[in-house]
């Protein structure tokens, strides 16, 4: 029986999807992530890896899986997986697009809300001291309503932003390599300026790019240094996008008004600083954390083992390997 690799539990929904194409996967059992010890050991024999973002997939891990035709990355991103080392050795690499599109937009404007509207403080407030009651200066935030969101990064997240921010009255400028086409960015009346421009304009900007050697730390120490006082910086794409010491440095200075950060730039740990300042929501990466988006996901990744397994063409291919392989000698 081919065998298959599950380096983290994923949805019952993907486990009883392979069991009724005839599969037994092999999951790993461990508390906290897998190790690379314990990953190498498990691909040792598997024809298909099934594994989170958060695993590194590097060559040596690839090395040691003779049989593998396969790695179904369980999130959009793939910068955890050596890519063009698995396209060297014949292996496809697929990811999940689409499906996490609804929960990060939506949790990408919670963020917003949150922050200005100070949520967060208002909860542990109310969970430590308490309040004398309604005053009309008490607690003040600020509405988005009116307010300039810039968007880096108008690929489907972004324009889902776009759309949900644009109902509350904001108005949406963006920036990419390239403009969208006029039909796509006249549903937000979005308009696209220079990066530049938009960090000097926005009153919130709100990251949506990929992860690659170009867009590290495309938020850094010069570029925050364009942004307004009162302006916001949001992430809930990739942390290294953003310089993290010098975002934290222009909080404690008090030349941003705030930050909401869902992935950080060394996770998971936490850049020192972060957590005592009051003006910055932090969340532990659960952009698509929904049952809706990770069932989506499952079905992505166990619909794509089955078909390689069945000599069949998988979806989302990011490394150029599309045609069904036989195990390697």
């Amino acid at each position: 029986m081919a065998k298959i690799f599950i380096s983290a539990a994923i949805p019952t929904s993907g486990i009883t999807s392979l069991q009724r194409a005839g599969l037994e996967p092999a999951v790993y059992q461990g508390n906290g992530l897998i190790s690379h010890e314990e990953l190498v050991a498990g691909v040792a024999d598997a024809e298909v890896l099934i594994t989170p973002l958060s695993t590194r997939v590097d060559r040596d891990v690839i090395d040691h899986a003779p049989k593998l035709k396969l790695i179904a990355n369980f999130g959009a991103g793939f910068n955890n997986i050596d890519v063009n080392y698995a396209a060297n050795r014949a292996i496809a690499v697929t990811n999940t697009p689409g499906v996490s599109t609804a929960s990060t937009a939506e949790v990408t404007v919670g963020l917003i809300l949150a922050l200005m509207h100070r949520l967060v403080e208002g909860d542990q407030v109310m969970r430590t001291t308490g309040f004398d009651g309604w005053a009309p200066l008490f607690f003040l935030g600020h509405e988005v309503k009116g307010k300039t969101l810039g968007i880096i990064g108008m690929g489907a997240i972004g324009q889902a932003v776009a759309k949900r921010l644009h109902a509350f009255g904001m108005t949406i400028i963006y920036t990419q390599r390239h403009p969208l086409n006029v039909f796509t960015a006249s549903k937000t009346d979005a308009t696209y300026v220079s990066l530049e421009e938009l960090l000097k304009t926005a009153d919130v900007v709100s990251l949506h790019a990929p992860l690659t050697s170009e867009t590290q730390h495309l938020l850094g120490k010069d570029q925050l240094a364009l942004m307004k006082t009162s302006a916001y910086v949001i992430n809930a794409a990739r942390g290294p996008l953003v310089d993290e010491q010098a975002l934290l440095s222009r909080l404690q200075q008090g030349k941003l008004a705030g930050a909401a950060l869902d992935v950080y730039e060394t996770e998971p740990e936490l850049t020192p600083g972060f957590a005592e300042l009051k003006n910055v929501v932090l969340t532990p990466h659960i952009g698509n954390a929904t049952v809706e988006a990770r069932d989506a996901m499952a079905k992505i990744v166990t619909g794509n083992a089955i078909a390689v397994l069945n000599d069949e063409l998988p979806q989302a291919v990011v490394n150029g390997v599309k045609a069904p392989v036989k195990p390697r000698d």
